[in-house]
């Protein structure tokens, strides 16, 4: 397979190793970009072990809860001076009251609902463009329902650049479920707890971190053992149960919730933009476009 240059540039970004080494990987893998990043990672050449997808795109995340019923939703703009405009916080709130109220499955049957004022979602999200003058996407929405023994932690964090809900079962102190969402919106974990991995995303990080020990001259006959213990840390990264508490970290989140009789149901977190690559505009180039104009 063809390595192209825009190939390399990605597998840079997404594990901070030089360009020659990029490229060398991805010979070696053939393209495949994950089997790239093992294979950096394998030789200690990777600096990060998550991929790092840039965050580029403007908004704001918002949350609203009704009794036992929360949402969570983003909201795109083009730019943080739109997404810090009164009008653009309205459209948001609005567009939660509504999926809040309606419980749409999807973000394209939301668009096709009537809102109070008779107009569908999309064609108010449109009204609002044209008054704002930049684009503006409903990108995701998360309706999430609890029972009478659970409570919801709510929080935003830089005014809406991440929103985190949380569901604690066994407790209604809402601030315990608040403090749980404020540790998962700086930690970013993936999963509530180690049985929520997949077996074949665990059997690929033990392959990883073999083939790191081998690489580093560890005798066969003790990998194993080291693998299991870095298998360990590999949890602790991803898994919220795991970590050492932000605001406490003499204690694992674990210990904060089950010293307060509580249980970790579940968690959303939503960080504006994750995973959208924002255009790369030319200014002058912008510029002299609107002088031919």
């Amino acid at each position: 397979m063809a390595i192209t240059a825009q190939m390399v540039k990605e597998l840079r970004e997404k594990t901070g190793a030089g360009m020659m080494d990029c490229k060398k990987a991805l010979t070696e893998t053939n393209g495949d970009m994950e089997k790239a990043i093992d294979w950096l990672r394998e030789k200690g050449m990777a600096k990060a072990a998550k991929k790092a997808d840039r965050i580029a795109a403007e908004g704001t995340t918002l949350i609203e809860v009704d009794g036992n019923t929360a949402v969570i939703l983003e909201v795109n703009s083009e730019t943080d001076f739109v997404a810090k405009n009164e009008g653009f916080k309205t459209l948001v709130k609005e567009l939660a009251d509504h999926l809040l109220k309606h419980k749409p499955a999807t973000v394209e049957e939301a668009l096709q609902q009537k809102m109070d004022n008779g107009a569908t979602v999309e064609e108010h999200i449109n009204a609002a463009i044209a008054k704002i003058g930049e684009k503006i996407t409903l990108r995701r929405f998360a309706v999430v329902e609890k029972g009478d023994n659970a409570v919801f932690g709510a929080y935003l964090h830089m005014g809406g650049r991440i929103g985190v809900l949380t569901v604690l079962e066994g407790t209604t102190n809402s601030d315990i479920a608040k403090d749980v969402a404020m540790h998962i919106a700086a930690i970013n974990p993936k999963y509530v707890s180690r049985d929520e991995v997949s077996a074949d995303e665990i059997a690929r990080e033990r392959e990883v971190l073999k083939q790191q020990a081998l690489n580093e001259g560890k005798p066969e006959n003790i990998v194993e053992k080291m693998v299991e213990g870095r298998l360990g840390k590999f949890f602790e990264d991803i898994c919220l149960l795991e970590q050492s508490f932000v605001k406490n970290p003499d204690v694992k989140v674990r210990q904060f919730v089950e010293s307060n009789g509580a249980t970790v149901k579940s968690f959303i977190r939503y960080e504006v933009g994750e995973g959208i690559e924002k255009r790369q505009d030319n200014f002058a180039e912008e510029v002299m476009s609107q002088v031919r104009k």
